[in-house]
């Protein structure tokens, strides 16, 4: 029987599993209890007048979210403490993500800036960037000289 060398199959398959315990022990060893940074999912739209952001950003509070425009990006900055409760007997399980967060987006420039505005419910915040009047093309008549 002729079998193929494969003079790296050992170290492969050692890595292969050694990554096995990256996660449950890197996670143990790197957060130790403590938050961990999270992003918040971001919807875009746009409709006819405006662009619309909306964040899920629940529990939140509203006076921990910023939401700032400038040079052409629109910033949402925020964060969700971790609140332990004394006469709790201990958690079995923490998977929600705790901690500060910052998205940044691009504008376009058919943005207007002034028209900017944000709105908090149901722990979706909610931005709308109103568009620029755009120039509307017209039509210049063309006089004939006749001579």
């Amino acid at each position: 029987m002729i079998t193929k060398y494969r003079p790296f199959n050992d170290f492969e398959n050692l890595v292969k599993n050694l990554q096995l315990f990256d996660e449950p022990f890197g996670r143990f060893f790197t957060e130790g209890g403590a938050a961990k940074p999270w992003t918040p999912a971001v919807d875009i739209h746009e409709t006819e007048n405006e662009l619309v952001l909306r964040a899920d950003v629940p529990d939140v509070k509203p006076e921990d979210i910023d939401v700032h425009f400038e040079n052409g990006t629109l910033t949402l900055k925020g964060k969700r403490e971790f609140e332990k409760k004394e006469e709790s007997k201990g958690y079995h399980r923490i998977e929600r993500n705790y901690g500060s967060f910052v998205r940044a987006f691009t504008m376009p420039d058919s943005v207007d800036p002034e028209k900017l505005g944000a709105d908090y419910k149901n722990g979706v915040l909610t931005v709308t960037v109103g568009k620029k009047e755009v120039a509307k093309p017209r039509a210049v008549k063309v006089n004939v000289a006749t001579t």
